[in-house]
């Protein structure tokens, strides 16, 4: 990465006791902006090192730019070394179940005795309250709060096809630390923050209610949606290929018209507005499929980016990594696989959707081996080699 990429929290450190998807994307985004992230991992490691099938990419994607350390919490000398590590942190992580953190005196109400400036950024399925006890998964949150209902057809709901609650409270956990941050510099003392699967929903939800709320009309699953546009649809062209097209204005209706040659629907009194348009949709959609479908997926891509028109060629995720606008402005990185049978080998991934001073912010560090960084951790916590020996001869590290 180049050193001209800007680091804003560089000097800070974070202490991260996370798993699966929420607090590491929590501790990457801190990471990411230049932090020093440890994380803390349980001897044998983080168990999404080994997750197959959907799972497979979750720790090489959230922990890049990480230490790692592995740390026997449930022997004395393991916790004593992970509250010692706490004592230097400005920002710890941790998504674990109510109450696990305090069995080892990890939580924030310990930690800030000795440490009165930490600030504590805490995942959990859901923020304090009645539901507090239930555990928590994404899927669990997006059928309970209202996303699979909007997602899939009526009476079919349908999870979304990433780990939207997951990644989304990762990032309000660290929006809220870095707003403590800030608030730490004015009076000097740190606080807790909590970000939760099940609020992250309902966030998601809030257009939807007060759709309701305004209209007294509740939100139809959006496949069954009353679209405010006539054409604004995925269509199947030749070959079998899908992509999605609209005209959101009566100026891209006309448009459209001009560039596909459609001047008999142009000059159709009945299509000249578009409210007139959605009240005809689908008999307008049926001739719109019908007289698209021998044109190419190509061919109509580069006539409506010529006529400056809205669409989409439909993609799978494995497409993004030859696509020209992500390569073209560094949208991708390269790491290198820390676990697994391709261990050793340099994917590409994908960077955090923002740039600082005109650079994305990209891989400092490599997604960490298991334990990589323990032994000089731990010297810099102050144990001694022959400490560190003995620590890990009793598994308290590895």
């Amino acid at each position: 990465m180049s050193p001209q990429v800007p680091q804003p929290l560089a000097g800070l450190r974070v202490v991260e006791f996370t798993h699966m998807v929420m607090g590491p994307t929590c501790g990457m985004v801190l990471a990411d902006m230049g932090a020093e992230v440890i994380k803390v991992e349980p001897v044998g490691g983080d168990r999404t090192r080994t997750l197959l099938g959907a799972g497979a990419g979750f720790f090489p994607m959230f922990n890049r730019n990480k230490k790692s350390i592995q740390l026997d919490l449930h022997q004395p000398e393991g916790a004593e070394a992970a509250r010692r590590l706490c004592a230097t942190a400005d920002v710890v992580v941790e998504n674990f179940k109510p109450g696990t953190m305090a069995k080892y005196g990890l939580d924030y109400a310990s930690l800030a005795q000795v440490n009165p400036r930490v600030i504590y950024a805490t995942h959990k399925g859901f923020l304090p309250g009645p539901y507090e006890h239930r555990t928590a998964l994404d899927e669990v949150v997006q059928m309970m709060g209202g996303l699979a209902y909007m997602t899939g057809r009526p009476g079919d709901p349908l999870r979304a096809g990433t780990s939207v609650n997951d990644i989304m409270g990762g990032l309000f956990g660290a929006i809220g630390a870095l707003g403590a941050l800030i608030q730490r510099g004015i009076t000097g003392r740190g606080m807790e923050v909590q970000s939760a699967l099940y609020e992250n929903n309902v966030f998601l939800m809030g257009q939807h209610m007060l759709q309701y709320a305004v209209t007294g009309k509740p939100a139809a699953p959006l496949p069954a949606r009353d679209n405010p546009w006539a054409v604004y649809d995925v269509f199947t062209v030749k070959d079998g290929e899908q992509i999605f097209l609209a005209a959101v204005s009566d100026a891209q209706w006309n448009k459209f018209c001009d560039v596909l040659g459609f001047a008999d629907l142009k000059a159709e009194p009945g299509l000249a507005t578009n409210n007139q348009r959605v009240q005809q949709r689908p008999r307008l959609l049926a001739t719109l499929r019908e007289r698209l479908a021998h044109r190419g997926a190509a061919e109509l891509s580069s006539l409506m980016e010529q006529a400056g028109l809205p669409f989409a060629p439909i993609r799978r995720p494995e497409d993004l990594f030859d696509d020209e606008h992500l390569l073209a402005t560094g949208g991708l990185a390269d790491i290198t696989l820390p676990d697994g049978d391709k261990a050793g080998q340099q994917v590409k991934t994908t960077l955090f959707p923002i740039t600082m001073d005109g650079s994305r912010l990209g891989v400092r560090l490599q997604p960490p081996k298991l334990g990589e960084h323990g032994r000089e951790l731990l010297a810099a916590a102050g144990y001694s080699p022959t400490q560190i020996d003995d620590l890990q001869q009793r598994a308290v590290i590895r």
